[in-house]
Order: structure tokens, then sequence, then C-alpha cells
């Protein structure tokens, strides 16, 4: 499963920068498949979404840090943990319900989005 911020978020920031797939993003910012991975051109995802992966996405959330379910990997194959939670002080980094993944679904994600 992916990993959500709940809008319990302070927006403190620690998260961002120790996710692995450059998956979460400030509230309000675009964001692309590109950041952070080695994607280039015409894309699909694990979701069957076909897209350029330089092009940008409209926000998750305006208000509040967001991840990018197409891109959590929950650390799979870089840290024994969602770095994510393990330093967010308000513990709003949480088990996404709606996005169920097995640890080869998510070993599958990293490989496609570290080729």
């Amino acid at each position: 499963m992916a990993i959500i911020i709940t809008d319990e978020c302070i927006n403190c920031g620690a998260c961002e920068p120790e996710c692995p797939n450059n998956a979460i993003y400030e509230g309000g910012a675009d964001w692309k498949y590109s950041d952070g991975t080695s994607l280039k051109g015409m894309i699909q995802t694990s979701s069957g979404i076909e897209t350029m992966a330089d092009d940008s996405n409209e926000p998750v959330d305006m208000d509040v840090y967001y991840i990018v379910t197409d891109k959590c990997t929950e650390c799979i194959g870089f840290h024994d943990e969602p770095q994510c939670a393990a330093v967010c002080p308000v513990d709003c980094c949480v088990d996404d319900p709606d996005y169920r993944e097995s640890e080869e679904e998510l070993l599958a994600k990293k490989d496609f989005l570290h080729l």
C-alpha cells in the first residue's frame, strides 16, 4: 500500500527530503513522474495511466504536504520502514487503506521508477 499524509500535517517538511522516490510534495506544488526518478518520455504507470514523464500534474492537496501514490513504494528496496513516517513529528504519514500493494508490487514499482 502507499502512504498518505493526513490533514494533521503541520507542514514542517521533514518528510520531503527523506523520500527516495521524490513522491512527497509541498501542498499546492505541481509534481512530475520524472522528479527524482529515471523516467523519461511516454510512460505507463502501474495504475495504467499513460503520460509523459515530464508533464506537470496538479497538486494532490493544496494545503498540506502530499504523497503521489504512483511514486510511493513505502521505501521498499531502500529502507526497512517508510522514512516519511519515521521522521514525522506528528505521526501523520500513515498507510493508505485505499491502495493495497504487495511487497512484490512495490519492488516492481521501485524498479519502474529507477530503471
